[in-house]
C-alpha cells in the first residue's frame, strides 16, 4: 500500500477541447476543479462529459501525478490544461498500466482498472505552453475504467494493487 495525496480533481460537465488547438479550448463558467467526485462502476464520474459513454468507458478516469507536471514550462499548470480528473501526489502511476488499483480518500475504495497511457496531444502545447507535449510524453497520466461505485475527496488517501479474479473484472 502506498500513502498518497490527491491534490486536485477535475469534472468537467462539457467538452471543451474541440477543434483546432491553435483556436484556443471553449469557454466555461463553471469551476472544474472540485473537491469531491462520484464515481460509478462502468459508467465514469457522475455529471462529467463522458459519463455513460461507451466509447469512453475504458477511460472513463484519469489519474495524473503531480511530480509529472511540466512546471518548468508553466508554473501555474494543473488539472485544468491537462484534462485529467485526478491529480495524485507520491506515486508513479503510469507504472501502474494493465494493474487494478484501489484508490481509498477516506469514504472507501474505488477500485479502477488502468488500461491505456493517457498520451499528451497538441492541445498540450496550446494549454500548457511549447515543449509539454513532448514533456508529458510516457508521464500524461493514465485512463481507467471503474470497477466499483464510489467517492474520491481531496487529502490523504491510501492505493494499494489488487488481483481480481475475472468475474469481478466484470
Amino acid at each position: 500500500m502506498a500513502m498518497v495525496e490527491v491534490i486536485q480533481l477535475l469534472l468537467s460537465p462539457t467538452h471543451r477541447y474541440m477543434g483546432r488547438p491553435a483556436d484556443g479550448p471553449a469557454a466555461t463558467e463553471e469551476d472544474e476543479l472540485v473537491e469531491r467526485l462520484e464515481v460509478r462502476r462502468n459508467l465514469g464520474i457522475v455529471g462529467d462529459r463522458y459519463f455513460g459513454h461507451p466509447a469512453h468507458r475504458r477511460a472513463a478516469v484519469t489519474l495524473m501525478a503531480v511530480e509529472n507536471l511540466p512546471r518548468h514550462i508553466n508554473a501555474a499548470v494543473d488539472l485544468r490544461q491537462t484534462r485529467r480528473n485526478v491529480l495524485l501526489r507520491g506515486i508513479d502511476i503510469d507504472a501502474y498500466l494493465g494493474s487494478v488499483v484501489s484508490l481509498d480518500s477516506g469514504s472507501g475504495p474505488v477500485l479502477l482498472a488502468v488500461n491505456t497511457a493517457a498520451r499528451p496531444c497538441a492541445w498540450m502545447e496550446t494549454t500548457i505552453g511549447a515543449g509539454a507535449q513532448r514533456a508529458l510524453r510516457g508521464k500524461g497520466g493514465v485512463r481507467c475504467t471503474p470497477l466499483s461505485d464510489g467517492v474520491i475527496t481531496l487529502g490523504a488517501a491510501s492505493l494499494t494493487t489488487t488481483v481480481m479474479d475475472s468475474q469481478e473484472a466484470r
